[in-house]
Parts: C-alpha cells; sequence; structure tokens
C-alpha cells in the first residue's frame, strides 16, 4: 500500500529534503508552503499523514491542526507537527489538538521517517477496531452501513445513519441544533433546525427503547448519554 503523505512547511530548503526523502521510501507526497493552500487541497485530497509546521505565516500550524480535529472528514488523518520551539508548552498544546506525534528542529529525516511508518502502523491497526461502533445494545458497522439493536438489524436513511454516528462518537457532549446542521447536513438552504427535531424523533422510534439515550437538552440541542 503506498501512503499519501502532505508536508506543510515554509522552509524550502528542508521541505524540498523530506519530499525527496519520503518519496525515496515510497511515500506519494505533496509539499506545501502555508497552511492556507494545503487547507484548500485537502477538501479533495486527503492523505494518510501530514508532517506539519507549528510556526507557519499566516494560518498557523496549530490553527491547522485545530482544523483537523474538529471535522470528522479528516479524523483519519495522522499529524506529526514539526518546531524550531522545544519548550514543553508547545508540546503539549500541540498534543492537546490532537497531533499523534512532535518532533523538534534540528532532528534526524531517518528518525522523522521511522516515526511516520510506525505511526502509520498503528493507525492502520486500528482502523479495523474504528469501523464498529458499540454502545449498550446498540451497534454500527461503518463499513457494511449496518445497524443493529439487540442483535436485530434496524433499517435507517442515510441521514439517520450519519446522525446516529455523529452522536455516537461524541457520547456524552451536547451537540446543538447548528453544530447537527453543519456536520450532518452541510447547513443546506432548505434545512432547518425544526428537520433535525424531526429526524431525532424518527432515530428514536427506530432505535425502540435504547432511543431513549438520546437526551433532548431544551433550548440547546441533542446529548447521546454515556
Amino acid at each position: 500500500m503506498t501512503h499519501k503523505l502532505f508536508i506543510v512547511e515554509d522552509e524550502p530548503d528542508l521541505r524540498d529534503t523530506l519530499k525527496y526523502n519520503f518519496e525515496n521510501e515510497g511515500f506519494k507526497v505533496k509539499a506545501f508552503s502555508n497552511g492556507e493552500s494545503f487547507l484548500d487541497v485537502l477538501q479533495k485530497n486527503k492523505p494518510n499523514l501530514v508532517i506539519l509546521d507549528l510556526m507557519l505565516p499566516g494560518v498557523s500550524g496549530l490553527d491547522v491542526c485545530r482544523e483537523l480535529r474538529s471535522n470528522d472528514n479528516y479524523t483519519g488523518i495522522g499529524v506529526v507537527m514539526l518546531t524550531a520551539k522545544s519548550e514543553e508548552v508547545d508540546r503539549i498544546v500541540g498534543f492537546e489538538l490532537g497531533a499523534d506525534d512532535y518532533v523538534t528542529k534540528p532532528f534526524s529525516v531517518r528518525e522523522l521517517i521511522l516515526r511516520v511508518k510506525v505511526l502509520l502502523k498503528k493507525r492502520t491497526d486500528n482502523s479495523a477496531n474504528e469501523q464498529i461502533l458499540k454502545y449498550g445494545p446498540i451497534s454500527m458497522n461503518l463499513e457494511a452501513h449496518d445497524v443493529s439493536v439487540y442483535e436485530q438489524s434496524i433499517i435507517l436513511t442515510a441521514l439517520e445513519f450519519k446522525l446516529l454516528k455523529h452522536l455516537l462518537k461524541r457520547k456524552g457532549r451536547v451537540q446543538t441544533r447548528d453544530q447537527l446542521l453543519g456536520d450532518v447536513w452541510g447547513y443546506s438552504s432548505e434545512v432547518t433546525t425544526r428537520t433535525v427535531d424531526t429526524h431525532i424523533k424518527r432515530l428514536r422510534e427506530k432505535l425502540g427503547k435504547p432511543g431513549e439515550l438520546i437526551q433532548t437538552i431544551r433550548g440547546v440541542g441533542y446529548r447521546f448519554n454515556n
């Protein structure tokens, strides 16, 4: 399997060196000098992993990492942060935002390649487990697009499936109606908050008794209870 790697680094020499070495290791590489161009391409072309410089001009590496980890479409992308800073606070912020690894300049390119390979293997090994979401009697097979309750399959529409997946992945966290509109419907001009309520009602009915786990937070939105 050929892994796709994106490099976001504003130092031309380092960017070219990393691109050359990773291509020699069999990676398919795209390189970017700033966060804006990376995010533009990301909408249509997603990598397996991104090597991301912290101190970028314009949109910072932390802002890019925050965008990657706040968008469900990008959750499968690994992130390795690069920076000239060595202070502990920078590492902590990077990890809190969801970076998988953190490398301080100057560094060994061979070591970076090894760490990237180890990280990709770990994420590949975990991906099979991530295809199944389970909570109580509810089980979702994301790959087969199948949902069962008490081991009995139920039929959901594509939107109901996406809505249930969104809530299950955020168990215990309140999701506002606006968040659901943006993440599940994509803010279609034809969609209103009333549509969210209608779909939640139908989803509860199809889930039966476990549907009561979807709690209404009055005036705010919904939460899948832990």
